[in-house]
């Protein structure tokens, strides 16, 4: 498995967001980049997360941050997500799990004595020259802005 650290240049990217536009990781070079890798659009955890994030997307941005969140899901699972939840960011669909995989985000979980592949939920932040200066691997997903916050 891919073991992104500190340090570490951001790897590239190109993938449709929820709007049907093509993003690249490299059109936000000279921004700072939360990336966030969760499983699965409208599932608790996932809207916790996305919400907290979004209720503080003004200081986010008054602070130099885009977000950018990736999961398996569809584009328009992401666009009817995005719509229910009014989220300002940019939701990347990663059908085939190519950076979700890239960035260590796919691989093996354990739930009640099973064990199978899925999303690790993830978050990294990028700073304007492309390179890595905090990953969360314990994200909270309910207070996500406010654990950035204290690691920044």
């Amino acid at each position: 498995m891919v073991n992104l650290s500190v340090g570490d240049r951001a790897l590239a990217f190109e993938a449709i967001n929820q709007r049907g536009e093509m993003i690249k990781l490299s059109d936000y070079l000279g921004k700072k980049v939360i990336l966030y890798f969760y499983p699965r659009d409208n599932t608790p955890g996932c809207t916790a997360q996305a919400c907290n994030l979004n209720d503080n997307y003004s200081e986010l941005i008054d602070n130099g941050f885009e977000v950018i969140g990736i999961s398996p899901d569809s584009i328009e699972s992401h666009m009817k997500f995005a719509t229910k939840f009014n989220l300002a960011f940019n939701l990347i669909a990663d059908t085939e799990k190519k950076i979700l995989k890239a960035y260590g985000a796919w691989g093996e979980k354990k739930m009640y004595g099973k064990t199978y592949e899925g999303v690790l939920r993830k978050t990294f932040v990028i700073n304007e020259k492309g390179v890595i200066t905090t990953v969360v691997d314990k994200v909270k997903t309910k207070t996500h802005f406010e654990q950035l916050m204290s690691l920044l």
